[in-house]
């Protein structure tokens, strides 16, 4: 069972607590002590409200997206004639736990780093945070779907989709080079059209896309079909890495469907694990060896449960008749072309070594309830400052510099104050 995105937050009892008449902002943080160069590969902007401000044909300019502000003081993105409400999902960074929801609904409601570089550059450097990569937010969906699926004009949905790219490395990823790693949207009503821009993207710079998880939750073909053959062609060729956000099929895991809302909470990550295994079988890691997949915020303490499991069933794989003439066996696959991201998982790191110890990173997950800002620094050395200074090194900056070809400077490899 799952419960789509646009249900979530109407769920009965999934926040208690209701939005105050008036935010409340905590005080600015201390900078933290650094322990470890970071690269965070699991955070998240809230698209401002400038972002497509000169970045769309004139002929779209009514229906591109926009902030505009109801009767009732809401701000919401006016988009191909509809409305989109929650402007910063889950941007509650800074706030009271009591305070945490869906929300915001206006800018001013925000910590000005989830939407802003110059104040986010300013939060990373509160938090230790060398460079991020970062997913779209609400309005997009993690993965770009709603800027193109049930839009009107094609044509229309290809400028929004290409000025969200343009803003995101000219500005987002181009003010301060470095910091951020370039991540974009896909093209998904073609895959031709779709590898095409992947293609003159990785030329530009982009070293990601984020990618919808389960595809055909969202009435896209699913990827067994061969439909997505040309564009993840295109990522492995390039090397531009296919993120799969945990959420990016706009739906959560669920239980029964009168089970406690927490129930979603705790297996959020869930969708992580499935996706895993459709895209592992697949196979079309197996007829693209090169291709790159990172399975972002989906947490690590189920992938050495999933190999004991997949080694498990290769015994009597014949019985399914699927992984035939491969040479690798799936969980070899697995560890070859799969990637994981960790944000407060203790005893998964411990079976590091099982995972592979060069395929897991660490997230922050600003500016989300989730997130660990600014506190990032100290529970990451709290969970691994015990290692080897070699896998320290790997696990905090070096597999994510090489995955996404994001080199760090010899001075911050070298101390984390440096930048």
């Amino acid at each position: 069972m799952s419960i789509d995105f646009d249900d979530l937050e109407s769920r009965p009892g999934f926040f208690v607590g209701k939005k105050p008449k008036q935010v409340t902002f905590l005080p600015d943080p201390e900078r933290r002590p650094r322990h470890h160069t970071l690269i965070s590969v699991d955070d998240h902007l809230v698209e401002p409200p400038h972002m497509f401000t000169g970045r769309i044909p004139q002929r779209f300019a009514e229906l591109a997206p926009q902030v505009r502000t109801d009767d009732d003081g809401m701000e919401y993105w006016a988009f191909d004639g509809k409305r989109h409400y929650k402007v910063g999902l889950n941007a509650v960074v800074g706030r009271p736990q009591s305070e945490l929801s869906f929300e915001p609904t206006r800018f001013d409601e925000m910590r000005r780093g989830a939407w802003d570089i110059t104040a986010r550059t300013h939060d990373m450097d509160l938090n230790g945070i060398y460079a991020s990569l970062n997913f779209p937010s609400s309005l997009a969906g993690f993965a770009g779907q709603r800027y193109q699926l049930g839009v009107s004009d094609p044509d229309l949905a290809q400028a929004v989709v290409r000025a969200a790219n343009d803003w995101h490395l000219d500005e987002w990823a181009g003010t301060f080079p470095g910091r951020i790693i370039p991540a974009q949207i896909p093209w998904l009503l073609d895959p031709v059209a779709g590898a095409a821009e992947i293609r003159a993207n990785a030329v530009r710079g982009f070293r990601a896309v984020t990618f919808p998880e389960l595809p055909e939750r969202l009435g896209l073909p699913s990827l067994h079909t061969g439909y997505w053959d040309p564009f993840m062609e295109a990522c492995a060729e390039t090397g531009t890495v296919v993120c799969l956000h945990v959420g990016s099929s706009s739906s959560a895991p669920m239980t029964s469907s009168d089970a406690p809302a927490d129930t979603i909470g705790v297996l959020f990550f869930g969708w992580a694990m499935f996706a895993a295994v459709d895209w592992l079988y697949s196979k079309l890691p197996v007829r693209f060896p090169d291709l790159k997949i990172c399975l972002s915020e989906g947490g690590i303490g189920w992938v050495a449960g999933l190999m004991d499991r997949l080694e498990h069933v290769e015994r009597y794989q014949a019985m399914y008749g699927t992984w035939q003439g491969i040479d690798l066996s799936p969980c070899e696959v697995f560890q070859r072309n799969f990637w994981f991201c960790a944000i407060e998982d203790r005893s998964g790191l411990e079976q590091r070594h099982r995972i592979g110890l060069d395929h897991v990173m660490l997230e922050s997950d600003y500016p989300h309830q989730d997130g660990t800002w600014p506190d990032t620094q100290e529970i990451i050395h709290s969970q691994i400052g015990h290692f080897p200074a070699d896998e320290i090194r790997k696990l905090t900056w070096q597999n994510a510099s090489i995955l996404f070809q994001h080199p760090v400077p010899q001075s911050v490899q070298d101390d984390p104050e440096a930048f």
